[in-house]
């Protein structure tokens, strides 16, 4: 998560800058949305706390955990970015907190910052990030219905591993697009559910349901409207093909090593899939 934007302000004046009102004076600001998901890795956070997830093999939660503090305070606070990187470590740092059994330093996280961050300013700015969300942390995430979903399909004990794992690399997925931000986490991970079925379908028997049968018990287990369901579930679909072309382009740049192409762009490897 390498920065080289100017000194990070005093988390009490940015604090004091914002006001009752939300409001301050233009700064390169990040828009609320979707500027902080951007592609461009420069402006993006989110490829940073991947990499995170992914060499910390932290829990599956932490990451989608982690972009929903992200969101919530730059729906609510104009900021500068040149600090997203320090609020996406933050943001790590406190989803690590509530999942994790032995979380994230401070220390580790500067670290992946090659140390522009330093381990102070990151615990200061732990109590804004806080303070703007209330001290609410226990955020519902799609993670919180997969369990829930799968109990109630009529799928092989044997398969629901496979099942899961790709569900919560589709969660991982739409926690960095944009288009997923107004979709409540239930139809987020009905629609990861649906799309990994479909997807494992091709190759082998993972479910005795399949197409409009499938998606029309997904939309009565968690109540969701079925053509709402049918276009989000399309939409986990796009995203996955995109990043699956996205790796494929970065697979034949001959400038990444042959360890850094296998290591997986988001925590669970979206290579093992197919649709």
């Amino acid at each position: 998560m390498h920065s080289s934007g100017p000194a990070v302000v005093s988390p009490c004046c940015f604090a004091n800058s914002v006001g009752k009102t939300g409001k301050r004076r233009p700064l390169a600001l990040a828009p609320h949305y979707p500027g902080h998901r951007t592609s461009n890795s420069a402006l993006s956070p989110h490829p940073h706390l991947t990499k995170v997830c992914e060499e910390q093999k932290c829990e599956e939660e932490v990451f989608p955990l982690a972009m929903n503090y992200l969101d919530r305070f730059l729906a609510g606070v104009p900021t500068p970015k040149t600090h997203l990187q320090l609020l996406g470590a933050v943001c790590m740092f406190l989803a690590s907190k509530l999942k994790e059994t032995i979380p994230l330093t401070a220390e580790k996280l500067c670290i992946y910052t090659d140390n522009s961050i330093k381990p102070q300013e990151l615990l200061e700015w732990e109590l804004v990030v806080l303070g703007k969300l209330k001290w609410n942390l226990a955020a519902v995430t799609p993670h919180d219905f997969i369990e829930h979903i799968l109990r109630k399909l009529p799928q092989p004990n044997d398969k629901l591993p496979l099942i899961r794992k790709h569900a919560q690399t589709f969660i991982a997925l739409c926690a960095t697009d944009f288009k997923f931000a107004m979709y409540p986490p239930s139809m987020i991970a009905t629609g990861s559910v649906g799309a990994a079925i479909c997807g494992l379908q091709q190759d082998e028997d993972v479910s005795s349901l399949t197409g409009d049968a499938l998606v029309d018990l997904l939309a009565k287990i968690t109540n969701t409207d079925v053509d709402c369901l049918k276009a989000c579930q399309e939409q986990i679909e796009v995203v996955l093909l995109n990043s699956l072309q996205q790796f494929r382009q970065d697979q034949g740049d001959g400038s990444k090593s042959e360890d850094e192409l296998d290591q997986a762009s988001t925590p669970t490897d979206v290579r093992d899939i197919d649709l």
